[in-house]
Parts: C-alpha cells; structure tokens; sequence
C-alpha cells in the first residue's frame, strides 16, 4: 500500500473554505467530509482534512495558530509548469485568497508562487524541472 498523507488544518468556516476550494478545481471525498470536516483530494494520497476550528480541538491540548500573525506550516504542491502555477495561483487570488511570499524564481528548473487561503494558511505551488535541478546541484556539488 502506498503511504497517505492527511494534513489537518483548523477552519473558521467549512463552507467557505469548501467553495473556495472547489472554485480551484478540486473535489472533496463525501465519504470523509460533514458538518465538521471536509476531505479535500489533491491526489490518490493527498489529502488535507478542513476542520472546523471546534472540531479541530479535539486532536490538541494545544491552542490553535492564529495563520493570520503566526505560521504553522507552509503546504507545498507540485505542479507540472510554470503556466500551471500561475493558473492555480492566479485561480486562488481570484477566489479571495491573498499573495503571501513573493514569486521565486531560481533559473530554468524551477519556479513558485504562494497564497493564503481564506484561513490565512500558506500554500506554495512549485514547478521544478527535476532532471535540470540535478545537474544545478551536481555543478555545485
């Protein structure tokens, strides 16, 4: 069986964050998703667990980041070019989301843009010619 990922990450609204989701072209998995979570599908092993904020504490004594002037976690996703980082991020700014970190571009093999979520979450989108990225650091090795 291949290893699965679940990122669980705190929301404030679940019906937003399901529509702003959903406005960038994923789905989510009915199975795991009701008035508390949300399944978001990036892949076959991708997944991240919308929770709301109440539910969310039920899996921590601790108390939960405010994204907004804390950071807990930057989310990165792969895409399979430049056009298609833009796409989701221009996608994701559309929907409300905000510019975080600024574009970075690192010659010819690889290049990435970010936003926050409607939760203030960061997610990076990264496109990296994987076979160039090798040789870059072969040169340098």
């Amino acid at each position: 069986m291949e290893q699965m990922i679940f990122v669980n990450l705190p929301v404030k609204d679940l019906d937003a964050a399901k529509r702003f989701w959903t406005g960038l072209g994923y789905s989510f998995n009915p199975q795991f998703t009701d008035e508390n979570a949300a399944c978001l599908v990036f892949s076959d092993t991708i997944f991240a667990m919308l929770l709301t904020e109440p539910f969310f504490k039920k899996f921590t004594k601790k108390d939960i980041a405010d994204a907004s002037s804390s950071n807990e976690t930057i989310i990165a996703l792969s895409a399979e070019s430049r056009e298609k980082v833009d796409e989701l991020v221009d996608r994701a700014l559309a929907a409300g989301g905000t510019p975080a970190i600024e574009t970075q571009e690192h010659g010819d093999f690889m290049y990435s843009r970010s936003f926050h979520d409607l939760d203030q979450h960061i997610w990076e989108v990264v496109w990296m010619d994987v076979e160039k990225a090798r040789e870059q650091g072969a040169a340098q090795g």
